[in-house]
């Protein structure tokens, strides 16, 4: 396996992870394959099914077909990764298994829509099985199947978390950033010898020594560190660090620093958030952060080596952080979600197609551009398809966003109106399609104005700014799309 092997099991018990169904569990229950220790064998145990095994194991196939169960996620997320372990099963492993995953709402799997993770793959009896997952979707269950039959003692789905952060913020936007269920995400530290960084962004407390992050005695100079991704760019209000069951081995001191847009554990441009702060043992210190620091990524230094249980930051989603998060959100849905969703910001379905394939988008503006891109190379067909899609000014049948984009025409007097409805009128007849402006913050009035003004254009000048309407509208929309409902809106609408 590649580097999916250090990301967090996106399956885990702690996490919320569970097995909801399994066409079969004869020998051994299918709870067993989401057990967190290692399996074990015991040679001498026995039920009065048969032989005792610490794993999910089905009855000998005697029909066509395949075993299988179905396995929701504790965190929604991407699959980078999964580790199939037939330990201790020997003469009963599956000789192959596939993986399909989904994404739905609640654990609502019936008539859901399943994607290969991983195609029908030979296993290794009483053996460790890796293998890498290159499906970019974000899935929230699992559909692991064994062929045809047989026993798989543990089930890890390694991958880069992705939950809806909008559900997790208040409304303000503020919430816990670094979290593993917030969609937090160690990228690299210094030390693992004693036990992996993802422990200090578990959720609840830590459990002992084991379940935190704990580096080797440092004999030279420097310290320790560990680089994390946020889940969005925050506004950095309060930083949390528990030492909790570190008595004799817990740092001297803490420092954290602050970077936007970093990818990697990098070396330059970090800003400091919080200055070198004395830690004791077996204690849970908060440190608010006044004036607020930016940041997407944060480097947690520990002076000189010992161990943390937890590190919590918290904050408010920034305005980019949200538009972040959207696109994120946007380059993991599968290709018919993700046209879906594109066909309400413009009703092109080859300019949804185009973006499509233009994916995965660095950032917001990156989107933007590609929209902007796409759309400039579409044909006048493709165009009108899209004008098609919007209702006349001041129809009230149209989307909810057209609603709210023609507020102005909404509340006019009935004389505006009246023009407005005889020129859309005269407007269609001349043109062959809906007049189309960008109404966001328009009165009835200034729209009548441009209406009017637009019918004494020739129709290829016209079809030139329907097209340049529909771009500002498209754009607009799409900073609706990326952003959560009820969020505070940027400055200037």
């Amino acid at each position: 396996m590649s580097d999916a092997g250090t990301l967090p099991d996106l399956a885990a018990r702690r996490f919320g992870g569970m097995v909801l169904i399994a066409n079969d569990e004869f020998f051994a229950p299918k709870e067993n394959l989401l057990e967190p220790a290692d399996p074990v064998f015991d040679p001498g145990r026995y039920t009065d099914l048969g032989k005792e095994m610490d794993g999910w194991e089905t009855r000998r196939r005697r029909e066509p077909g395949h075993d299988w169960c179905i396995v929701r996620l504790g965190i929604p997320g991407v699959v980078r990764g999964v580790v199939v372990d037939t330990s201790f099963f020997r003469g009963n492993y599956p000789d192959r298994c596939s993986l399909e995953g989904a994404a739905v709402d609640g654990d609502e799997i019936e008539g859901a829509e399943w994607f290969d993770l991983l195609p029908e793959t030979a296993l290794e009896g009483d053996s460790v099985n890796r293998f890498d997952v290159g499906s970019p979707y974000r899935v929230t269950h699992l559909r692991l199947n064994i062929f045809p039959d047989g026993g798989v003692a543990r089930l890890r789905v390694l991958g880069e978390p992705l939950p809806d952060l909008r559900t997790l913020a208040d409304p303000a936007g503020r919430t816990e950033l670094a979290g593993s269920l917030s969609g937090g995400l160690v990228l690299d530290a210094s030390d693992l010898f004693f036990s992996p960084p993802h422990n200090l962004i578990a959720p609840g407390d830590s459990h002992g020594m084991h379940d935190g992050w704990e580096t080797r005695r440092r004999r030279g100079d420097g310290h320790d560190w560990v680089v994390l991704r946020l889940a969005a760019e925050t506004e950095i209000e309060r930083v949390e660090l528990d030492t909790s069951n570190f008595k004799g081995n817990y740092p001297d001191s803490c420092s954290l620093e602050g970077r936007v847009g970093l990818e990697g554990a990098g070396e330059a441009e970090w800003s400091e958030v919080l200055s070198h702060r004395k830690l004791g043992p077996h204690r849970r210190f908060a440190f608010p952060i006044d004036p607020p620091a930016l940041a997407s990524h944060v480097r947690l230094s520990i002076h000189p080596d010992g161990g943390v249980a937890r590190l919590r930051i918290r904050g408010r989603v920034t305005d980019e952080g949200w538009r972040g998060f959207g696109v994120r959100w946007l380059n993991a849905k599968t290709p018919e979600l993700f046209e879906e969703r594109l066909l309400t910001c413009c009703g092109s379905r080859a300019w949804a197609a185009g973006l499509r394939e233009a994916r995965p988008f660095a950032n917001f503006e990156g989107l933007l551009q590609s929209a902007d891109d796409v759309w400039s190379g579409l044909s006048s067909e493709d165009r009108l398809e899209a004008f098609a899609a919007h209702p006349r000014i001041g129809d009230t049948g149209g989307s909810a966003w057209s609603a709210g984009e023609q507020a102005g025409a909404t509340s006019a007097g009935d004389e505006v109106m009246r023009a407005l409805e005889e020129g859309d009128r005269e407007y269609e007849a001349r043109f062959g399609h809906v007049f189309l402006i960008n109404a966001t913050g328009k009165t009835a009035e200034e729209m009548l104005d441009a209406l009017r003004h637009r019918l004494g254009n020739d129709a290829e000048t016209e079809l030139a700014e329907a097209s340049e309407q529909q771009r500002q509208i498209t754009r607009l929309r799409l900073e609706k799309l990326v952003r959560p409902v009820g969020m505070p809106r940027p400055a200037g609408g």
